[in-house]
């Protein structure tokens, strides 16, 4: 999968859980998402990519995705 294609899965993941009233658990969620359901290598695709900026991953999900890097990335 390509970077940009799995931005755009990431963002609609993040998009989900932006909206819980409680966004402290919403961050949790996000990033557990992608630890259960995204293999290593998806997985590897989008922390190469934050690595090279993050282009075209929403605020919420770069928070979400930085703030647990070491949960989502397990693994990989």
């Amino acid at each position: 999968m390509t970077p940009d294609h799995l931005v755009s899965m990431a963002n609609q993941i993040g998009r989900f859980y932006e909206a819980w009233p409680n966004r402290t658990e919403a961050l949790d969620n996000a990033a557990a998402h992608l630890r259960r359901f995204w293999d290593p290598r998806m997985r590897r695709t989008l922390r190469d990519h934050l690595e090279g900026g993050g282009a075209g991953l929403e605020p919420f999900m770069a928070e979400a995705v930085t703030t647990h890097r070491e949960s989502w990335t397990a693994g990989i």
